[in-house]
């Protein structure tokens, strides 16, 4: 598959974004799209917190979801869709800091399955901290009645 399959992924995946309402919910934006590579940024908020004030496991989750899933829109073709089938997420350090960003990179791209990893990362003063990873699995869906790329 060659970029003019895909179309205007960069222009598709904004679009799809700006849809997520748990995104939005979340106050979560989108801030850099690449071929393969997905990255979401979400502030500190204390609405967002379990019970210790720090970033909350299912807020991670979701957004790592989001990366890559994202991720995925970005090796497919313009109308064909995407949906998270599986997904792993390992919590290695507390959310805790000012800004959070979410990676989320394609490890193998496929014609109906994408396999994507995920990484999320505190940022405050200093360098940021690795909190979280996810392995995620991705469905590519064409032709289904409701959903859309």
């Amino acid at each position: 598959m060659n970029d003019t399959d895909r179309g205007d992924f960069r222009e598709r995946i904004r679009q799809n974004f700006a849809r997520q309402a748990a995104m939005h919910t979340i106050g979560a934006e989108l801030t850099r799209v690449e071929h393969g590579m997905v990255e979401i940024e979400l502030p500190f908020d204390v609405k967002l917190t379990q019970q210790h004030g720090i970033l909350h496991a299912g807020i991670i989750s979701a957004a790592l979801d989001s990366a890559c899933g994202f991720a995925a829109y970005s090796v497919i073709d313009a109308e064909a869709s995407i949906l998270t089938i599986e997904f792993k997420v390992n919590l290695m350090s507390p959310g805790r800091g000012e800004r959070f960003l979410f990676r989320g990179e394609i490890t193998k791209p496929g014609s109906n399955i994408i396999v994507a990893d995920g990484r999320a990362y505190a940022i405050s003063d200093g360098p940021a901290k690795l909190i979280a990873s996810m392995t995620g699995t991705m469905m590519v869906i064409r032709g289904r009645e409701g959903i859309t790329g």
